[in-house]
């Protein structure tokens, strides 16, 4: 079977060395860095995730590049008394990915649209970026796409900020673990002490 040019992007992908994606990484994070923390691009960066994820070249769906930085989230030090274990300076992380907070940045800057999905595009020792898809629910274009129709609904609005999607649902406990049914909400444990 003819393999397709997506197969190949998503190969070059898993290989970095091999295919010289790194070094194409490498340039391009030089520029990354002087860039703003949310910016809209033309093209997908790896548009065989991107069609994955739902995107499609047409009018009402934007691709935003977003950095976030690595580690946990930093906070002053308390000036008493006090063990450095205790003070809570340096274990104390954000319930939330960095996947996510990138989606919920996208949302915020772009107001008007909603997060379809998300994917990592790179990283270095301070930063990480994802490319944010978004759709414009009101678009002509996107009203009429009968697999993009349902993001126009009301009950669709604020996805990022609810948690409703991929990264969001996942931060949740709320993906199928498995071949099985089960989530890890509510807990396996829970689950099968509620006869009881």
């Amino acid at each position: 079977m003819v393999k397709s040019m997506y197969a190949y992007v998503r190969d070059a992908w898993k290989r970095p060395d091999a295919t010289g994606v790194r070094a194409l990484l490498w340039s391009r994070m030089q520029q990354w860095r002087r860039e703003g923390t949310v910016m809209r691009v033309e093209h997908p960066t790896r548009i065989d995730r991107a069609r994955e994820l739902g995107y499609k070249a047409k009018q009402g769906i934007i691709v935003a590049r977003v950095k976030v930085r690595r580690g946990g989230r930093r906070s002053s030090r308390y000036v008493r008394g006090r063990r450095t274990a205790h003070m809570g300076m340096r274990h104390d992380t954000p319930a939330k990915s960095l996947r996510r907070i990138a989606e919920e940045r996208a949302s915020r800057t772009f107001s008007n649209m909603e997060v379809l999905n998300s994917y990592w595009v790179g990283e270095d020792g301070k930063h990480r970026w994802f490319e944010v898809i978004l759709v414009d629910g009101h678009h002509p274009a996107i009203r009429a796409d009968p697999h993009l129709s349902w993001i126009a609904e009301p009950v669709h609005r604020g996805r990022a900020e609810r948690g409703k999607t991929s990264a969001g649902r996942k931060g949740r406990g709320m993906q199928l673990r498995g071949i099985g049914t089960e989530k890890t909400r509510p807990s396996i444990r829970s689950h099968a002490n509620k006869g009881k």
